[in-house]
C-alpha cells in the first residue's frame, strides 16, 4: 500500500484526513502535517521526514500538498530526492483524494502520480511533471 502524507496550510490537511476517516475508517499509512503560520522551514522539514517514515511500508509515499512551490511542497520535494518511490503532488482537494483513496492498494507511486494528475488536471500537478517542463541543464561540450 502506498503511504500518504497530506500537508497543507493551516488545518486543511487535518480536515481532509478527518473527512477521509469518516468515509473509509481509520487511515492506515496516512500522516498529516499542518503548516501553521510562523512554523520554521527546519521544523516543517523534520515533521515531514517523521511523517514520511511513519507512512512508508516500502511501497512508496505520496506527498499530497495544497500549493505548488509553497513551503510544504518544497519540503516534500527535498525529501523526495533522498528516497526512492516518492512523489510530490500539488493542488489536491478532498473530492479528488476521496476518489483515489482505493487506488493506494492497486498501483505503484508512478502510476498513482500519473492517475491523480490526469484526473485533477489542470489544477493538479506533480513535481515530476514540472521537472519535465524544465529539464536539467546538460553540458553539450567538454570543459
Amino acid at each position: 500500500m502506498l503511504g500518504w502524507v497530506i500537508t497543507c496550510h493551516d488545518e486543511h490537511a487535518q480536515k481532509m484526513a478527518d473527512q477521509l476517516a469518516v468515509r473509509f475508517g481509520p487511515l492506515v499509512q496516512c500522516q498529516v502535517v499542518n503548516y501553521w503560520r510562523g512554523l520554521s522551514c527546519n521544523m516543517l522539514s523534520r515533521m515531514m521526514c517523521d511523517a514520511q517514515h511513519q507512512a512508508d511500508s516500502g511501497n512508496g509515499v505520496i506527498f499530497l500538498t495544497d500549493i505548488a512551490g509553497a513551503a510544504p511542497y518544497r519540503a516534500a520535494a527535498l525529501l523526495s530526492h533522498k528516497h526512492d518511490k516518492r512523489e510530490v503532488i500539488s493542488g489536491i482537494s478532498y473530492p479528488l483524494l476521496e476518489s483515489l483513496y482505493p487506488l493506494r492498494d492497486l498501483t505503484d507511486s508512478v502510476g498513482f502520480r500519473n492517475t491523480i494528475v490526469a484526473r485533477g488536471a489542470p489544477d493538479v500537478s506533480s513535481l515530476w511533471h514540472q521537472q519535465q517542463k524544465n529539464p536539467p541543464f546538460v553540458l553539450h561540450y567538454p570543459l
